[in-house]
Order: C-alpha cells, then structure tokens, then sequence
C-alpha cells in the first residue's frame, strides 16, 4: 500500500482528501485512533445515557465485569490510571451502590472491590449495548472481509507491541 501524500495545504483534514492529508492524519496510526475515538465517545454517550456512568466509571465497572473482586492497586493497573485517579470515581461507584469494598481476607491491608448486583446490572447493560454497537459496526462487511480485517488487524497488533519492547528497550 504505497501512497504518496501531496504536500498539505491549509485546509482542515476533514474536508481534504486523502492525497492531500498531512502526512501525520494519513499514517495507520493517526487513521486507526480517529476510528477508536469515535467508537469510544459513542460508548461513552451511550452508557453515559443508559446506566448514568462518566467515562473513568464505564472503564471501572468493565473492568470489575463478571470477575471475583481485585485490589484498587490492580484495578487502577487494568485501566491504566493510577489509584489516585481512580479513586474519587470508586467512591461515587460505592455511593451509588453499583460497587463494594471489602478488606483482602488474607491480606486486611489491602481493599478489594467488587460489583454489587446493581453495578452486575449495569455491566451486563453495558455489554449488550457494546455488542449491539459491534454488529452495527460490523455488519457492512461481508464474512471473508471480516476474516481478512481481524488477520491485519491481529498482525499490526504484534507489530506494535514488539515496536513498543524495541522502545521500552532503548529508556
């Protein structure tokens, strides 16, 4: 897939066709993060309408999911914040009953959190949305297109995440 990008003109990406991107909007990348951050702030929207939660809250709760309860200090690990962050939305999600704490029984230092039945609810409101979402998403395409697309998309994920070790490497 060589492309050559046409120098950039003054105008904004949205409105400008491929050829004349910036070179940095017509890179994989910068294409496959607008697509994330679309999906993501519909998600958002979306629960944020159905089951009230703010986007930190939405990432708490699909972490907890269906799992036995874990550590703040895991929780924060899963969504990539740290417990400082994360721990005025485990409070609003404690309020409101959608979350329990409860000492470690082999280790009362630590705090393990959990969801309640209402927050149980609200995930399982959150994937049935997610799936719907999903098929909506996919379903322009056809069965071999979907095949092919997961292949790259499963291929370009191992090449980044050895771009990543190579970086980690050069600290």
């Amino acid at each position: 897939m060589n492309r050559t990008l046409k120098k950039a003109e003054p105008t904004t990406a949205a409105a400008a066709p491929d050829g004349e991107l910036a070179p940095i909007t017509a890179m994989m990348s910068s294409r496959l993060m607008v697509l994330a951050n679309l999906l993501r702030r519909g998600a958002i929207l979306r629960y944020k309408r159905m089951v009230g939660l703010s986007s930190v809250e939405f990432g708490l709760v699909a972490s907890l999911g269906r799992r036995p309860p874990m550590s703040v200090a895991r929780l924060a690990e899963a969504v990539g914040m740290d417990k400082g962050q994360i721990s005025r939305a485990l409070a609003g999600l404690v309020s409101r009953k959608l979350v329990a704490k409860a000492a470690n029984p082999s280790d009362s230092r630590e705090v393990l959190v959990s969801l309640t039945r209402t927050g149980l609810a609200a995930h399982d409101a959150m994937v049935a949305g997610g799936l719907e979402r999903n098929r909506r998403l996919l379903e322009q395409l056809s069965e071999d297109e979907l095949a092919t697309l997961f292949g790259h998309i499963a291929r370009l994920t191992e090449t980044a995440a050895q771009m990543l070790a190579a970086e980690k490497d050069l600290r």
